[in-house]
């Protein structure tokens, strides 16, 4: 039987944990930091995501069979790196291929070595020279992006100028996402559906997962702040056998040859964001690990075992396997505290329950939640729970998810009414 170490402590790590959970191979799992609902289904531990010092310590106490990186910062700072070097089997890309979203100016200059299709783009470290690259292509919406990790958040749409160069202040003057933001890239805005679609490679295969549609503005009809995503739908109907076969030979294969030839082999799970534009597909962004909250409606429809898929990725025999997926649809409602992506209030009791976290006929996934020390679930982070739910149908599973959100109460709850209305329309 098989030991599993899980790094991170968000919704995403809890549905790859209870995926684990499922396998026969799987014995224990560990999980750092975790959060109040995984602490249900894993031994937490108290120690940071991206402190790699502290995580090698860690598993050298606990000797786990397997170790899985699952968020962002500590991929690109090496946490993959750390724990191969000590003999870890670890599922992750290390910190040189990890650059793929650790970079936007990287991925956006792979993208246009290797012909890759995406936005059309310029890359500015100055706020002035900026400002007067927008003026002069004078074309809105325009899309500023900062060139590191932001949470999510580093991405402003700019509806006029006078957004566009406060944007650029901000982002270069004011670094308002620290080093992050110090160089940004003005690309082109794309139009067409969004299509997210993750996939396992271990550097010469690649195996997408099924598609998903996530819903990153804060407000129902696609208005207010971006955020990390408040819900998501599983598969997305704009994602057609066509446009698949066409990503394949296009942009998911010519990727992993790229990374190969530039000598960062990406192993692990490569999450391709595009927008479906008249032209073809093309490119919006690269992430280095499983979306969130896009892996809570695709690891559901998994028809197979991820202790095994794992570990072909890290040995290298992805070809070997046969990966299914699941009939159906699968849909994930996010609830988040109230003033979230901006400032908002931690502690607030959650009630509707039951003593794992979870309400009849969904399963909840945590994301910024804590246990108190009498048992209750509080809340504690901008985006607090998933509500998810399986069905035959995409409405089916909808109206089950929304349910699920009907029978959960903390104050401040804020949640879309409208997640899955855009693929429900594409389907009709």
């Amino acid at each position: 039987m098989k030991n599993v170490l899980v790094v991170g402590g968000g919704g995403r790590e809890h549905a790859i944990i209870m995926k684990l959970a499922e396998s026969p191979k799987v014995d224990k799992i560990y999980c750092t930091p975790g959060n109040g609902g995984i602490s249900k289904y894993a031994q937490c531990f108290n120690v940071g995501a991206t402190d790699i010092d502290g995580v090698v310590a860690l598993a050298k106490e606990l000797r786990p069979d397997m170790v899985v990186v699952a968020p962002d910062d500590p991929l690109v700072l090496g946490m993959a790196d750390a724990l191969e070097k000590e003999g870890f089997m670890v599922f992750g890309p290390k910190a040189n291929a990890a650059i793929i979203e650790g970079s936007k100016v990287f991925s956006k200059e792979l993208m246009k070595k290797y012909n890759i299709p995406t936005a059309f783009y310029e890359v500015f470290t100055e706020s002035d020279k900026a400002i007067a690259y927008l003026k002069e292509q004078n074309s809105y919406p325009a899309v500023i992006k900062a060139d590191g990790l932001a949470l999510g958040k580093g991405v402003i749409i700019a509806q006029n100028e006078e957004e566009a160069v406060a944007a650029v202040h901000e982002m270069i003057d004011e670094l308002k996402f620290g080093k992050s933001s110090a160089r940004i890239v003005i690309e082109e805005f794309l139009t067409g559906p969004e299509v997210s679609v993750l996939s396992f490679t271990d550097g010469k295969t690649v195996v997408p997962m099924i598609s998903s549609m996530d819903h990153k503005r804060a407000l129902d009809g696609d208005k207010g702040l971006n955020t990390g995503g408040m819900g998501t739908v599983s598969p997305n109907p704009c994602y057609t056998e066509d446009i698949a076969k066409e990503c394949m030979e296009k942009i998911f294969l010519p990727t992993i040859n790229a990374m190969n030839a530039e000598g960062r082999t990406f192993e692990g799970c490569l999450y391709f964001g595009l927008m479906i534009t008249p032209k073809g597909p093309k490119v919006i962004e690269y992430n280095c690990r499983f979306g969130d909250p896009e892996t809570q409606v695709v690891l559901p429809m998994l028809d197979a075992d991820l202790y095994d898929v794992f570990e072909a990725v890290c040995t290298h025999t992805l070809d070997k396997m046969d990966i299914k997926w699941h009939s159906g649809s699968c849909a994930c409602v996010i609830m988040a505290s109230g003033g979230y992506p901006e400032s908002y209030p931690k502690g607030i009791e959650m009630k509707g329950f039951d003593d794992m976290g979870q309400v009849e006929g969904c399963f909840v996934y945590h994301a910024g939640t804590k246990l108190s020390e009498d048992g209750k679930f509080l809340t504690n982070g901008g985006r607090v729970i998933g509500v998810t739910a399986k069905g035959e149908s995409l409405q089916a599973a909808l109206d089950k998810a929304y349910e699920g959100v009907a029978k959960i109460d903390f104050e401040g709850a804020h949640y879309r009414k409208d997640i899955g209305q855009r693929a429900l329309k594409a389907l009709s």
